[in-house]
């Protein structure tokens, strides 16, 4: 999984190389102009410097798609001439680009010198800006800010090689915290120790001569516990079709990838959800303001529940409309207004009675705690509008598994953890196929064919869907 500095100096190339870009086409417009160039070649068009300007501004938004199709918008860390590279060929594109729409379109301007200087200077301030950023990078992964914390099992050659190439080169960004030849149960304590305290992200197999039973299990312990898995190409197969090749000190290193929601993906999905949450909460807001009123008159206290749930990064707590009578509701924020535990007792005992749903999930029909109003809201998911806010804020996405609460998550089996692996959402694959109805395992089964099987194309769907679920679902409460 991508760290958020790793998004962060990506994200950063975009707004630098326009800057670049234009940047070069302002000066090789006043060179032109000079009158030690105007002397040696007189200037025979007319161009106004705000119509010139008019042009590029949009040119340069072209280039970008051209630097994109290039690939230097990945996250890898290369070489820095393999990056010139990429750029004298981005840049050549692009003004190919450009010369072929002067053919075209003769009224744009007819400077040859300006072309070729603008080409020559762009190439140059693209490679300034990016050493610019690259050099503030390396230096934040020298200090150990955005760097990957990786624990190294094995005691070959290749177990040594790679450890000392990563501590001669911190700027790659990879720090060994430990070092371990075997796997077994005193060696995965310690790393769950690691892992509790929130100091380990990856894991990589080095050596071949481990078991493979032993590797397996090792990709399980990665898997269960949102941590990276990569090994040594050849070692065993890879269990997934998500993978991803690096050369790391000359050797070939497979990560298995969770999900293929990484990278850009991330700050797209981040970016829609930021942007449609704003727009559902402008148009949604009188609603919320109705049934607060509502709840409020019925069951006097909090409108909104505070539930905690689980993500992968820890607990936090999902906003929901009060749907029972506060002196049933669990939580910190209700506790004056009940014994808890006899609250969490009674609970547990409508659930063994009342469950539709088999396993740690379930699901109470005719819960005899809800409210009249509270019974309306929740038939038509109106409950969950207040989860807008936490989409806005982050701590949810418009479209992922659900979160569960953190006694619903004590229950999980091995299998189970994989919904962990990304952001929760407010609606899912599985809620669209079957919403409450579905088993538990059954819904896990969907979730991960979701975090497996990515896509923007599949959220669109998800989130047209859904509404249209929520129209057609029958009370069961």
């Amino acid at each position: 999984m991508r760290k958020s500095s790793e998004l962060t100096f990506t994200f950063l190339k975009i707004p630098f190389d326009y800057a670049a870009i234009i940047l070069a086409a302002i000066v090789a417009y006043y060179i032109r102009f000079e009158q030690t160039v105007q002397d040696i070649r007189p200037v025979i068009f007319d161009l106004n410097f705000n119509k010139y300007l008019s042009i590029v501004i949009p040119l340069a938004f072209v280039w970008l798609i051209f630097f994109t199709w290039s690939g230097l918008y990945k996250f890898e860390k290369r070489k820095i001439t393999d990056e010139i590279g990429k750029i004298i060929l981005a840049c050549s594109t692009g003004m190919t680009a450009v010369i072929l729409y002067m053919f075209f379109v003769r009224e744009l301007f007819n400077s040859r010198f300006i072309v070729l200087i603008a080409w020559i200077l762009s190439i140059l301030f693209v490679i300034i800006t990016r050493a610019i950023i690259r050099k503030f990078q390396n230096t934040a992964l020298s200090h150990g800010y955005g760097a990957h914390n990786i624990v190294v099992i094995g005691k070959n050659e290749n177990t040594d090689l790679i450890i000392s190439y990563f501590k001669k080169n911190p700027n790659l960004g990879y720090r060994v915290i430990k070092r371990f030849t075997d796997w077994n149960d005193e060696v995965k304590n310690e790393m769950l120790k690691l892992n509790k305290n929130k100091i380990l992200d990856e894991i990589i197999q080095t050596d071949s001569s481990l078991a493979r039973n032993k590797s397996t299990l090792l990709a399980d312990f990665a898997n269960e516990n949102n941590l990276t898995f990569k090994f040594t190409a050849g070692q065993f197969e890879a269990r997934t079709t998500n993978v991803e090749v690096h050369m790391i000190a000359g050797l070939p290193i497979v990560e298995i990838k969770k999900t293929k929601l990484d990278g850009w993906g991330r700050i797209i999905k981040r970016l829609i959800d930021f942007v449609f949450s704003s727009i559902l909460i402008i148009i949604f807001s009188p609603i919320m303001f109705l049934i607060a009123i509502a709840i409020r008159l019925e069951d006097f206290g909090p409108a909104i529940y505070k539930n905690e749930r689980v993500h992968k990064k820890g607990t936090f707590n999902v906003l929901k409309f009060r749907s029972m009578y506060k002196k049933f509701c669990t939580g910190k924020q209700f506790a004056k207004y009940s014994d808890q535990k006899a609250v969490l007792k009674y609970e547990e005992e409508l659930a063994k009675k009342q469950s539709e749903r088999k396993g740690p999930v379930y699901k109470i029909l005719n819960d005899p705690r809800r409210t009249k109003v509270g019974r309306f809201i929740e038939r038509t998911s109106l409950d969950e509008l207040p989860q807008l806010f936490n989409v806005w804020t982050g701590s949810l996405s418009l479209v992922g598994p659900r979160p569960h609460q953190p006694r619903e998550v004590e229950k999980y089996e091995k299998h189970h953890k994989r919904v962990l692996d990304i952001k929760p959402g407010v609606s899912g694959l599985a809620q669209i196929s079957g919403r409450s109805d579905l088993d538990f395992d059954e819904e896990v089964k969907l979730d991960t064919y979701y975090i497996e099987n990515w896509s923007l194309k599949q959220d669109f769907w998800i989130m047209l869907k859904t509404p249209w679920i929520i129209l057609k679902r029958k009370s069961k409460v």
